[in-house]
This record gives C-alpha cells, structure tokens and sequence, in this order.
C-alpha cells in the first residue's frame, strides 16, 4: 500500500529548519471509508520492535541456549569484560608494585641505618612513595582528550575501554589519595621515633614541641603538608554532589582542580631535600632524589602538548553564524570554524573570553559531518549557559515573566546572513571534536540508538549523518548502516522540542524505512489530554502528541522484548546500542546486552557517552 511519506521523494531534500510540525488530526474522514483509514493508520503505527510475533520453532538467535564456557567467556568480554579486566590489572600492578617496593627496601644494603631508627614504617613509606610515582604517570592521561581521540581508533580500542577514561582518571586520583595517607601516617611515625631519639628534647613538653615544629621546619614535612591542602581542596570540591551543585559548583570544581600544578611541583620538591641518607656515598644523588619528574614526563608532556594544541586551535578563524532560540530553554549555536573536520557523535569544548578566559565547557555537535557548520544545542541551565545564553541575545526570562506559551518552534535571534537581525556576537574559542563511543555507529549494521531526555543531543548529529549516509549525498560515504531503531524517553514531550522537526524531516525522507523511531513518555498525563489524545487518535495516520507516523508508548520502554525482536529481526548481525543519558538506565541496557547476546547470533556491544 502506498504512503504518503514516499510522495515527497528522495529529491526534494532533507530540512532540518525549525518550523511548527502538523497537527495531529488529518481532517474529517468520511464514514464509508473510516476502517479502511482506521486499520491503515494502526498498520502504519505499529513498530517492529513491539509488536514481532513469537516465532515457531527453533530460533537461530537464543541467548538462553546452553553456551560452552569459551561462548561465555566471549561474550562476557563484548562489555563488562575489558573494562573489568583492565581495572583487576590497574590494581594488580599497584599491588605487585607496593609488594617490589616494600622488599626492595627491606633489602637494599645501603638502608640498614634508617632501618634500624625508623622501623618498618620507614618501609612502608617508602614502598607507598614508589606506587604514587607510579600513580603519576597515569593521572593526566585519561584527560588528554586528542591522545583519547587518536588512540581510541587504533588496535588498542579493542583491548582498552577508552570509554572508561574519567573512570581511570578518578580511580587515579583515589589511588593517589589512599597512597597518600598510608605515605604520610607511616612519616608520622617516623617523626615520632626521631623525636624520642633527639637528645636535646628531654622532658615532655620539649618532644611535643619539637614534634610539631619539625612540620615547619623540616623541608620534606613542609611540602609534605602543603601538598595535603592542594589534593584535599581538589578532592573537596571534586565530589560529585558538589562539582553538580548549583551556584557556581562547577566553576569552583574548575578552579580548584587546577591546584594539581602547584601540587606537582611541591611534589618534586618533597623528594629532594635528601633528610634521610643512605649508608654510604653517594649520599644525594640524582638517581636517588627528586625522581619524580621522571615519572611525570610521560603524561607530563602529552599533556602540554594538548594545552598548545588548545591554544593553536583557539586563534583559528572561529564566529557564530546563527543563533536560535527553542523553547524549553535550549539555544543552537551555528559556527564556522576553519580547518575543523569533525565526525557524528563527537563533541566539543567552548570558551566564551567575554564570560571567563579560563572555563571550557563540553557540549555534543548536533551537527553532521556533511553540513557546512558545526552546531550544538545548549540548555540554560547552570550560570555559564545562562551567562553565554545573554550574550548572543537569548532571553528565556523575559518570556516565562509574561506567561507566554511556549512556541513549537525556534526564533532566529541572530544570524550573519540577514543584517536586520544581526548584532555584535561574543568571541568564542573552540577545542576539538573529540571522539566518543557513539562514533563507532558506522562499524554495524544495525545500531540501537536510546536517548533520555535531553541526553538525546548525541543522535541528532548520527541521525543526520546516518539519512546523508543512506542517500549518498556526498559521493563515497555510502555506509554498511542498514537499519537503525532510535528510542527515545523522555519525561515531557517539550523536553527537547528542538528534535522536533529533525524526526518529521527523517520520517518523511525515510521512504525505505530504514530509520525506526519509538518515543517512550514515562510522566504523567491529564485526564483532559488523554480525552484529546484518544479522540484525535483514532483513524488518524500520525501521533496525536508528536505528528509523527511513530506512535507514542506510554510508560517504560520494556527492554527484554525490546531486545529479543532485536535478536529475533537481525540473528547473524552484530548490533550496536548507543545510549546518552542517566547512570541507572545505562546500567540496564548494558545488562540487557550481555543477557540478549548470542554467541551464535546476534550480539549486542554497549557505548555510553562519555565527556
């Protein structure tokens, strides 16, 4: 049967512009033909992925089947494995290493004198000192976004979940933070039978004093304490509770965590003032003291190297070429920045000199590939949006003060090709893109895109990038990409009404039906709106809520049937799912991942974004 979505034809091009979608209702249908209408429309609105019918027989994808150990084995690797395996070896080498150090130490043949004054704590110190110097080589690492980028596409892609960098990076600094305590108790310690060994402190009152003011007066106890104030301010305001809190959470979380310079070089200063000496000359070498640079140079210098390439990049020729204003508080940036190629489900970094020099915030491109610009899509919510949102001319207040109704679609505020509305626009400076998991969409066939609430920016890049793809605009980037199910949960239906007009744009250029879209609305619904919704719905071919062909799901996605069609549809395919959103539901569909892969089926690889 014929649809109206193939009258527009592939030529007619693929609009992306905000305009109001239509209505839910398609006029009065006459009576003689309303369940012709009717059974066409619900045909037409019921998706594959709810409604596949239980197949007869023996099926080809069955994840509950009898595995061999070896079939469990790998697909227990497909997501929990590699990362899981990593981080056993992250500890396991922290461990081996303490062990190494503390029999180095009680071992080594030059060390018999601080042995024999200061104990085993002396060991301890020492073996705890050596893990941190190990802890510094990764610590910087899993921040050098470019290194990311880059080393995420080759081999070592497969064996190290460069997902997991942040993770890395806070299990590094915990590592540090732990081997910290046991580094400066054990001194403590040691402080403590240098004082019962001074001569000169003879009643109580003179070891107590001296005990505290060696901390003021003895180089290694001095740096010692200073770099305590440093990694405790940056642990302090690194909590998540506080780095997410309002007023400025973030901005303190930025500042502060910048205190690890100061901390590095107090830590190299920590190790050279050579207060313990081995027995025998040389008794301060530079093999022995102030190694920590050694260390350090690894990521040290990756690391300086991707602030330079911060700063190169800044001065490149960059200005807003468009500004919108969505309702739901979202503002679109359209920018022209030269020598800038980026991919879909990349994601970048903004400075806005005009609000601070200093802060760079991470915003997803919801731009694709084969479009002249890069956009992203911004919520004001936090005081650098809200600072940024009032310097290219948003104004979300004033509107929400006259108790005006939301619009369905954007306002141009600004834009450099129409002069009546165009106005001074603040300098920005861009870092990136740089690489996420939702890049990889292009290595499957079929992909599983879930976006919840306004975690759906990520996909609008893929599925620009995906319709560009599937109708060969640009010569030569034909894609594998055959079938593509995009979920998307939201609370509120105007959680993100800038995403919108790209669903009507894909569905009615989708002639082949090669994108499937399933919109989840899990709040509450009046009464008064289920009555509109029910009566506009009936022998209507689109959703009354969305104007969508897609029908509207109320309630939870059901993920175990979700997966299992997914199975059952494509059971020699390895199928990649891609999620943008809250902790908890990526925690179920990577769960839902690992359940529904088939060894001798479909299998399913599991991609948070992450930035």
């Amino acid at each position: 049967m014929p649809s109206k979505r193939s009258d527009s034809g592939l030529g007619s091009g693929l609009d992306f512009s905000d305009g109001s979608p239509p209505r839910g209702t398609q006029g009065v249908i006459s009576t003689d033909n309303v369940n012709d209408q009717r059974n066409k429309a619900e045909r037409r609105r019921l998706q594959g992925l709810q409604t596949a019918a239980a197949p007869k027989g023996r099926l080809r994808h069955d994840p509950t089947r009898p595995q061999k150990f070896g079939e469990k084995i790998s697909i227990w690797l497909i997501n929990e494995g590699r990362q899981r395996i990593f981080f056993i070896l992250f500890l396991l080498l922290h461990l081996l290493v303490a062990v190494l150090g503390f029999v180095h130490y009680a071992l080594k043949d030059n060390l018999n004198n601080a042995r024999a004054e200061f104990g085993i704590t002396f060991t301890i110190a020492r073996a705890a000192a050596l893990v941190l110097h190990v802890d510094v080589i990764f610590i910087l690492l899993p921040v050098c976004r470019n290194f990311i980028s880059i080393a995420r596409r080759t081999p070592l892609g497969d064996v190290i979940p460069f997902d997991k960098n942040i993770t890395l990076h806070k299990a590094t600094g915990w590592a540090i933070v732990v081997g910290s305590v046991i580094h400066t108790l054990a001194h403590i310690v040691n402080l403590y039978r240098l004082t019962l060994a001074n001569t000169n402190a003879r009643t109580t009152g003179e070891r107590v004093a001296f005990f505290i003011s060696a901390n003021f007066i003895i180089g290694p106890l001095i740096t010692g304490w200073l770099m305590w104030i440093c990694l405790g301010t940056m642990l302090w305001f690194a909590m998540e509770k506080r780095r997410n809190a309002g007023a400025g959470g973030f901005e303190r979380f930025w500042y502060t965590h910048h205190l690890f310079i100061p901390f590095f070089v107090l830590w190299q200063l920590h190790g050279m003032f050579c207060m313990i000496k081995p027995d025998r000359p040389p008794y301060c070498s530079y093999n022995t003291i102030g190694v920590f640079w050694r260390y350090w140079l690894v990521g040290g210098v990756i690391w300086i190297i991707e602030r330079i390439l911060r700063e190169v990049r800044s001065r490149h020729v960059t200005y807003i070429s468009k500004v919108i204003q969505h309702p739901s508080d979202v503002m679109e940036l359209q920018i022209k920045k030269e020598r800038t190629t980026a991919r879909a489900g990349q994601y970048i970094f903004i400075n806005c000199p005009e609000i601070s020099f200093f802060q760079w915030h991470p915003f997803t491109l919801t731009s694709a590939p084969e479009e002249d610009y890069i956009s992203v899509h911004i919520r004001v919510v936090g005081d650098f949006t809200r600072a940024l949102a009032r310097s290219v001319g948003c104004d979300f207040e004033s509107g929400r003060s006259k108790g005006a109704a939301a619009a369905t679609g954007g306002k141009v505020i600004n834009a450099v090709t129409n002069p009546a509305i165009n106005r001074v626009l603040p300098r920005i400076m861009i870092d990136g893109p740089f690489g996420t998991s939702s890049e990889e969409f292009l290595n499957y066939e079929t992909v599983l895109l879930v976006g919840a609430g306004i975690g759906v920016t990520p996909f609008a890049s893929i599925l620009k990038s995906i319709w560009y793809r599937m109708n060969n605009f640009r010569q030569g980037s034909r894609t594998r990409l055959s079938k593509v199910y995009f979920t998307w949960v939201i609370r509120d239906f105007s959680t993100a009404e800038w995403f919108h007009s790209l669903l009507h744009a894909l569905e009615e250029q989708d002639s082949l039906n090669r994108i499937e879209i399933n919109i989840y609305l899990t709040g509450g619904v009046k009464e008064d709106d289920i009555n509109n919704i029910v009566v506009q719905d009936v022998g209507s071919e689109k959703d009354a809520i969305t104007a969508l062909r897609a029908p509207t799901h109320f309630g939870r996605p059901n993920w175990d049937r979700i997966f299992t069609s997914l199975g059952q549809k494509h059971p020699e395919s390895d199928v990649g799912v891609f999620y943008c959103g809250p902790n908890a539901l990526a925690s179920s569909l990577r769960y839902m991942s690992t359940k529904h892969s088939d060894p001798r089926g479909a299998r399913f690889f599991f991609g948070k974004e992450n930035f």
